[in-house]
């Protein structure tokens, strides 16, 4: 059995060697204090998150997908990364995809067992029919989980792009990714509980990832995610009529007019509104321009 005992994530915190004596306020400040420590050390993995966005974009743009693979909390944040894009971003639920070690099941009840097995992350990108145009993108904070090593090196056999997140270094645990993206946030003030510290960093730096990538792809204009599903709920009804009135001018009852004729979506009332054209045509006049509201208002 291999001994991961040197592992950056299984090392013991020095502040927090007493917790269990720590009142609640003094376990609140020293977990408080850790947390402070991980946007700074995201920051220093700025290169490769960003080589990393580079190549989702350019999945994307060639028709491609974005696939995380993980175990425990890694896989759970993969597909609660993956499962929030269509809603914000109107994306196709096919376009990002996440899948943990054990399936389904493991989301709600760990299944310790199944990261141990290499052949079911390889069999896991087969079935996907992973290709040339996706990306790979594999999650383990520790490093080590056969889960995700075993489908990125089927992912490269089979021509995709991989990337790797962990958050310890290369020399601990080396990888052949294409991108390689270490996030070392130091040891958990519960000893090699990743869920903590670990975890974080992970949902931080996906956060960036598929944000990024779909701003560049034209799923947002100024700071509003315009490309979203408006007729879903009330919340986005309300929402998407706003929005229209913070980039039109227009009166509520005009707004939500507008939203209504153009079947909840926000990108194209705005084209409708600024070229006063029909839906059909902010449709057809988006898509000359490759998704973008600031170029398709200007051109």
């Amino acid at each position: 059995m291999q001994d991961r005992g040197h592992l950056l994530t299984e090392l013991r915190n020095d502040r927090s060697v007493n917790v269990d004596l720590m009142s609640i306020p003094e376990s609140f400040d020293l977990i408080n204090s850790e947390d402070v420590t991980i946007a700074g050390k995201v920051a220093e993995a700025k290169e490769d998150v960003c080589k990393a966005i580079e190549l989702v974009v350019a999945a994307f743009k060639a028709g491609g997908r974005l696939i995380y693979v993980g175990a425990g909390t890694s896989g759970r944040l993969g597909v609660l990364d993956a499962s929030e894009c269509p809603p914000t971003f109107l994306s196709d639920p096919r376009m990002v995809q996440g899948y943990i070690a054990g399936g389904d099941r493991a989301l709600r009840r760990s299944i310790e067992g199944a990261e141990d097995h290499p052949e079911s992350g390889a069999q896991e990108v087969d079935r996907l029919e992973i290709g040339p145009n996706d990306v790979v993108f594999g999650i383990a904070t520790g490093g080590t989980t056969p889960y995700v090593h075993g489908a990125l090196n089927r992912a490269k056999e089979r021509g995709a792009k991989t990337v790797f997140f962990a958050c310890v270094s290369k020399e601990q645990v080396p990888d052949n990714a294409d991108v390689s993206i270490r996030v070392l946030v130091g040891p958990e003030v519960v000893t090699g509980s990743t869920r903590m510290k670990a975890g974080t960093a992970t949902k931080m730096v996906l956060n960036t990832v598929t944000t990024t990538s779909m701003i560049q792809i034209g799923k947002v204009y100024e700071n509003l995610m315009v490309d979203m599903n408006s007729k879903s709920n009330r919340k986005l009804i309300d929402r998407g009529t706003r929005m229209i009135q913070t980039i039109t001018g227009l009166d509520r009852p005009t707004a939500h007019d507008l939203l209504m004729r153009a079947d909840g979506r926000v990108k194209a009332a705005i084209v409708m509104h600024r070229h006063d054209v029909t839906f059909d045509q902010a449709l057809k006049f988006l898509d000359e321009h490759g998704g973008h509201v600031r170029t398709a208002l200007e051109g």
